[in-house]
Formats: structure tokens, C-alpha cells, sequence
């Protein structure tokens, strides 16, 4: 029997683009592992396998085999404290290396090219007697920096024996080679000394390379640890999220207050939150009323007064009043900790774009030391001194370190969807991030997406005998058992009224069309024009009414007996405030809007004139609402649907971009990429906003990664040297170090995205 597992892994020693291919390569080949994504960025792994096939050890088993370290990712409890401890742990480290790496580089400089600018030396060090202490003493300062930078030879040699080399093999090769030929050197020396031999001597003194390989090593080291901090910026919003969740609440038993842990919150429990407090979990008030700031969570500034029975969430803070609230969601099932989650998995999830970096990282490096041992030869057989093909041989190597082209996504994407929590706007994976600049064409969905969704009852127009009284009356008894907003509605005029409810029998819904009932035996219907004409019951007397309602922007309902219309009740959903401005700002993005609603057809464009849409599709039920989205997709278009109902699920699955608002169904989000958690369309023009400017963020990352320095590999090689242009192993570790922070240090600048809503707002 298959059984199914999802396990998250921490990954050390990746340091490249090359490395996260190949862990992923090596894993993914193993039996039993379904999928296999790997993060670069997060250093992180989730894996996805048989539990009946394979173990998390047998995976754990196949990163070590590669040259790597893994381990499973612990609870998210102790998760927080343990990935702030080990990235600090990682900087630390990381910092001493490199400390310790230019303490000894800079005397090495100093010696191994201060005789050039005439700068004083020790006596040891200078003359002709002392030329094998001159070479021998760089030496000596190399050793350090080769020590605390191990790690590049350890890993670098294995995966190159594995015959997957990665970053580390370029430099291992580039700077052991150099090392190699330093030790060589000092040997020549001594041999030209002790021949006397002088010309022999001072040939191989002017072409030590311990200067290089150090310099290597060390400018390397140095851009990881740039890297790292740039890095760490970008998981801020997670951070962020996880610091707005207090670590205790004030629990009330029998009365008496306890302070507990947030951990031993259980659900139903009642705890206490007191004004400038944060809300400990999710829960729904029991006593009192408040203020409450959610602008951590839904991104909106203005606090949401709050009254019993009213929804709380975890993380957002009671401003003016004492609370009691009743927990009913607590630890991981908090809304802010699914925050979290959704944001940890599209940051650590792969977009499209990214399976071209994928692709190209498994074969650059073997490319790359093909390239460098070709240029070694060529200018060998062209009878170039030993030292300058070397030197040519280990430049090409160093500058094409693909550090730049593992992070040219992801740090993007994290970015992205960090600061689209920010405002609000959920981005489920990188794969919705990307597809959504795409998007053409915007399907709203009319109640609860353009309309407020709670519809009320603005006018009552009975036929006949029939009254107001008794209209309403007979729509409350069949509506009763209804949740749909047109019922409740109804109910509740029916409750200003004070209509006593009647028992019906044999109640059931036409799905899209209305409903039917038994009152005191007598069958009645209540629904649109669509169920009328489909019974055969004439709608001739009340067609006036239905048509000028519909002008007015109000849904029609006629409830019928048998015979003939009883009457007509009048419903209006109102627009929410920032649905015109929102639409307007759509249509300014160069996106093609369009209305889905089941409203009769003049109801709707009454409604989609007064927002600004000139496409509806109207009539519609719920069934039909994939189709329309298809329908557009066949055009050649990219769709993004948005709504907030059940029946908005399908069609939500079928687009290329579901967006779910946040206050729908826990059905809806679930099917959608992203969700708007205030519920603003506004925030449709946002993610698509975010998603252009990430996207071309993206691009640009990758031409300064790929192009940048694929570009200086011909300059690397020597190809103009004739022109004097050149480049040292030196300066091709700097060149090749600055890259991979300026991919990082570029992502960033999303950081500073802001919607042009807000921008107009603030006069920008």
C-alpha cells in the first residue's frame, strides 16, 4: 500500500547553483522519491516520497553520498529559535573566516607585490640570499587561509571525483593549482641558488602565485559573506510574521487569570486579551468590545471594531478594550502561522524561469574547466611562458563561478512573496508569482468580489390579493433553510417585519435557479425568470417591474404558486467602496476586465456600468463559470479569476491564476494561488504589480548572473590580450564575488515596492 509523506530537510555545504542541481539530481533518482525541491536560498529541501518505499534516512544517505549534509527540519515550536540560532552560527562563523583570512592577506600582498611600488621589506626578505625566504614566507601566510577555507577543497575535490563538480571544484582547482605551482616554485629556487643558477632563481621568485590563491580564497569568502547577510534580509518578512506571535496569554479558569504558555492554548479555551495586547491565537469574542489593529495581517492601517461573536486573529493587536475570546484555532492552525506556511512554501518553491538556471548549472561547470584547460593548451602551443597559461588557466576558472545564477530566483521570489504578505496578498508558490505578469484578462466574480456580498431588501411588489406582509412572508418560509445571501436577505426583512415563520414540507434547491416548497400542502417556488419560464409559468404581468428593477442595478426574485406570480421582492447588493477605483486601476495596468454574475442580464450591466466594465457575462450558474473562464482561455489569453464562493472553487482551479478573496470560503482559498486577505480588489492590481516587477527583477538577475559572467570568460582566456585587455586570477575572484552580490543586493530593491495605490496617496 502507498503511503504518501512530505518531509522538509535542511541542506549544508550547497554554494552554487551546481550544487542545488545536483542534490536534487542525486535525490531524485532514489527509489521511492516522488518530487524533489531544493533552495538554495533557504538551503533547504522538500522532498516528497513513498513512506512505504523509502525512509527520511535512506534520503538523508543519497545528499551525503553527494558530498553534502542533511537533516530533517524539526517542529515549528522549536523551529524559530533553532534556524535564528544556526544562521548566527553560520555568520560567525563565515565572519571569522574571513577576518582570519585578511589578517594574513594583506601582509601576503604586502610582500608578494610591495617591492613593486618600492614599499620597505625586512631585511630577510630582501637580496639575492634571501629569495627562497621571500617565497617560503608567503607560503607560510598562505597556510591559514587555506586552513579556515578547507571546506572549498573538501567538497570542491569530492564532487569533481564524483564527476559533478560544482563552485567549490573551480576554486579548489584555481587555487590548489596555484598553491601547487607556488610549492614548485620555492623548490626551483633553491635549485637555481644552489646551482647558482641566478637567472633560473629570480625567473621563478617573479612568478609565485601564493598572492593569488589566497586572494582567491579570501575575496570569495568575502562575497559569501556579504551574500549570506543580503541574504538574511530576505526571509525578514517570515521573521517578521513569526515575531507578531505573543509567546504567553492570559487564560481564565473558573475566573481566575492564569498566564500559560501560547503552546498550551487549547482550543475552547477562554483567555483574556487586555487593550494594547496582541491576540495570542484565533478565537471568537465571548464579552466585551474593541478596536483592532490587523494591519500585520491583512495589511490594512485602519483599525476593525470588534464585537461579541466577532472573529479575532492571532498576531493582531486589541487596542481599546478588555476581550474575552474563545480559542478556535491554536498552534499551527492559527491564521498567522498558515501565513507563515504559505509564505515559507512559495519562497522555497521553484518558478518556471528558474528550470533554465537548473539546466544550465549542471553542465556550466564541466564547461567551464574544459574551457580552462583548452586555454592552458592553446597558449602552451602557441609557446607562451608556463606562468602565463597558468595564470590565464586559473582567471577562466574563477570567473566563472555560477554562485550569481543559483540565486538569481530565488532571492527574487522570496522578496516577492514577503512583501506581498506585507500588504495583504498571499502568494502560494512561484509558479502563481510568474504566471500572474502574464495575465491578460481579470474574471470577477460579482457578489462578495465587486459587491459587498451581504444583498438587502429594497423593495416588495406583490400581485393580486397577495400583500407585502404575506410575501415576504411566504419567501421567509422557503428561504429558511437556505444559506445563500439572497435568503438571508430576506430573512432578515422578514425578522424588521416581524413575520411569523411557517412550517414548509418537501423543500429543495434548483441549483442556479431558485427553490421549491410545501406550505400547508400547497407547492410554491421562489427564483428567478429562468425557473419561471422552465415551469411554463408567464412572467408577462410582472415583466415591467422586473425590467426596471433590473435597470436600477437590483436582482428580481419572483415567488409563484402553481398558477401564477405572487410577486416580485427586489434585492441590491451594494458595491464596496474601493471596487470602482480598483477596476479603474486594473484598466490602467492594460488588463481586460470582465463581470461573471448569474444576475439577469440588464441587473448586470446596471451594476457593471456603475463600476466601469463593459464585459459581463451574466445569467450564469455556478456550473457554467469554468466554462466562461476556458472560454477566455481559448482566445490565447491568460486568465485570473477571482472570487469567494463554493461555486467559484472549479473555476478558481481552472484559471491560470485563481485569486481567492480573503474572507470567502475556506474551499475558495484553498483552491486559489493567491489569496487577498482584505478583501480588497485593489489587491488584485497589487499581486499583478508585484508579480511584473519581480519577474522583470528576475531577468535582470539572470542576465547580470548568466551574460555577466559568461562575458568575461573570452577576457579570462586572454582572446584580447593583444588590445591589452587581461585579467588576473585576483581580480577575476573579486569580479566574480561583487556579481553574486549584486544579484542579491538588486533582489532587494523589491523591498521598497509599493502599490500605486498607495503611491498616489503619499503624492509619489
Amino acid at each position: 500500500m502507498r503511503c504518501d509523506m512530505k518531509q522538509k530537510f535542511d541542506i549544508t555545504g550547497m554554494t552554487c547553483a551546481s550544487c542545488q542541481a545536483h542534490v536534487e539530481k542525486d535525490v531524485k533518482k532514489t527509489k521511492g522519491v516522488q518530487s524533489v525541491s531544493v533552495s538554495l536560498l533557504t538551503n533547504s529541501m522538500i522532498v516528497e516520497f513513498d513512506e512505504s518505499v523509502i525512509k527520511s534516512t535512506h534520503i538523508i544517505q543519497a545528499v551525503k553520498k553527494g558530498g553534502y549534509s542533511a537533516e530533517v527540519v524539526k517542529d515549528k515550536a522549536d523551529k524559530t529559535d533553532v534556524t535564528l540560532s544556526g544562521e548566527s552560527d553560520e555568520l560567525s562563523t563565515m565572519k571569522s573566516r574571513v577576518i582570519i583570512s585578511f589578517v594574513f592577506l594583506i601582509p601576503l600582498l604586502y610582500i608578494a607585490m610591495g617591492h613593486m611600488l618600492d614599499f620597505p621589506l625586512p631585511a630577510f626578505l630582501m637580496g639575492h640570499a634571501q629569495l627562497v625566504s621571500f617565497a617560503f614566507t608567503q607560503f607560510l601566510l598562505t597556510i591559514p587561509i587555506i586552513y579556515v577555507n578547507r571546506s572549498y577543497f573538501s567538497v570542491g575535490f569530492k564532487r569533481l571525483f564524483k564527476w559533478s563538480p560544482n563552485m567549490d571544484s573551480l576554486i579548489a582547482i584555481g587555487s590548489g593549482a596555484a598553491i601547487v605551482y607556488g610549492v614548485f616554485a620555492i623548490y626551483m629556487i633553491g635549485y637555481g641558488l644552489g646551482s647558482l643558477n641566478s637567472p633560473l632563481a629570480h625567473e621563478y621568485v617573479e612568478n609565485l602565485y601564493f598572492e593569488a590563491a589566497g586572494a582567491i580564497l579570501a575575496l570569495v569568502t568575502l562575497g559569501k559573506y556579504f551574500e549570506a547577510i543580503s541574504k538574511k534580509k530576505t526571509s525578514g518578512a517570515i521573521q517578521k510574521l513569526l515575531n507578531l506571535a505573543p509567546k504567553t496569554a492570559i487564560k481564565l479558569v473558573d475566573g481566575v487569570e492564569m498566564i500559560v504558555s501560547v503552546e498550551d492554548v487549547q482550543k475552547g479555551d477562554i483567555l483574556l486579551v487586555k487593550p494594547g495586547s496582541s491576540i495570542p491565537v484565533d478565537g471568537i469574542i465571548t464579552k466585551g468590545f474593541s478596536a483592532v489593529d490587523e494591519q500585520a495581517i491583512t495589511g490594512e492601517s485602519i483599525p476593525v471594531e470588534k464585537n461579541m461573536g466577532d472573529k479575532v486573529v492571532g498576531g493582531t493587536i486589541n487596542q481599546t478594550g478588555a476581550i474575552q475570546i474563545q480559542a478556535t484555532a491554536v498552534g499551527e492552525d492559527t491564521t498567522l502561522m498558515q501565513i507563515v506556511k504559505l509564505v515559507e512554501q512559495a519562497s522555497t518553491s521553484k518558478a518556471p524561469i528558474q528550470k533554465l538556471a537548473d539546466q544550465v548549472s549542471l553542465v556550466f561547470v564541466p564547461i567551464v574547466i574544459a574551457i580552462s584547460l583548452i586555454t592552458f593548451l592553446v597558449w602552451m602551443l602557441l609557446g607562451s611562458p608556463f606562468t602565463m597559461a597558468l595564470s590565464m588557466s586559473i582567471t577562466v576558472l574563477v570567473i566563472s563561478c555560477p554562485c550569481a545564477l543559483g540565486l538569481a530566483t530565488p532571492v527574487a521570489i522570496m522578496v516577492g512573496t514577503g512583501k506581498g504578505a506585507e500588504f495583504g496578498v498571499l502568494i502560494k508558490s512561484a509558479e502563481s508569482l510568474e504566471i500572474a505578469h502574464q495575465v491578460k484578462t481579470v474574471i470577477l466574480d460579482k457578489t462578495g468580489t465587486i459587491t459587498v456580498g451581504k444583498p438587502i431588501v429594497t423593495d416588495i411588489i406583490p400581485f393580486g390579493d397577495t400583500t407585502q406582509v404575506e410575501l415576504i412572508g411566504l419567501a421567509n418560509a422557503l428561504e429558511n433553510n437556505s444559506e445563500h445571501p439572497i435568503a438571508k436577505a430576506i430573512i432578515q426583512k422578514a425578522v424588521e417585519l416581524q413575520v411569523q415563520t411557517r412550517v414548509v414540507d418537501d423543500f429543495s434547491s434548483i441549483s442556479g435557479f431558485g427553490i421549491q416548497a410545501k406550505i400547508d400542502g400547497a407547492t410554491y417556488y421562489l427564483g428567478n425568470a429562468k425557473l419561471m419560464t422552465q415551469l411554463g409559468i408567464s412572467i408577462q404581468d410582472a415583466q415591467s417591474h422586473i425590467d426596471s428593477l433590473s435597470i436600477q442595478g437590483k436582482t428580481p426574485i419572483m415567488l409563484a404558486s402553481i398558477q401564477s406570480i405572487l410577486g416580485v421582492i427586489a434585492v441590491r447588493d451594494e458595491i464596496k467602496k474601493t471596487s470602482i477605483e480598483a477596476i479603474k486601476r486594473l484598466k490602467n495596468d492594460g488588463l481586460h476586465v470582465v463581470m461573471l454574475t448569474g444576475d439577469h442580464q440588464q441587473t448586470a450591466k446596471a451594476i457593471a456600468l456603475e463600476v466601469g466594465i463593459d464585459d459581463v457575462v451574466s445569467d450564469v450558474i455556478p456550473s457554467q463559470k469554468e466554462e466562461v473562464v476556458k472560454r477566455y482561455q481559448m482566445m490565447g489569453q491568460k486568465v485570473a479569476m477571482v472570487g469567494d464562493g463554493i461555486n467559484d472553487a472549479v473555476a478558481l482551479v481552472r484559471a491560470d491564476v485563481g485569486i481567492a478573496i480573503g474572507a470567502g470560503t475556506d474551499i475558495a482559498i484553498e483552491s486559489a494561488d493567491i489569496v487577498l486577505m482584505k478583501s480588497d480588489l485593489h489587491d488584485v492590481a497589487t499581486a499583478i504589480e508585484l508579480s511584473r516587477k519581480t519577474i522583470a527583477n528576475i531577468k535582470m538577475n539572470l542576465f547580470w548572473a548568466f551574460f555577466y559572467n559568461t562575458a568575461l570568460i573570452p577576457v579570462a582566456a586572454g582572446i584580447f590580450v593583444g588590445v591589452g585587455l587581461t585579467l588576473n586570477p585576483m581580480f577575476a575572484s573579486l569580479a566574480m564575488s561583487f556579481s553574486s552580490v549584486s544579484v542579491v543586493l538588486n533582489a532587494l530593491r523589491l523591498r521598497f515596492f509599493k502599490p500605486k495605490k498607495i503611491n498616489e496617496l503619499i503624492g509619489g
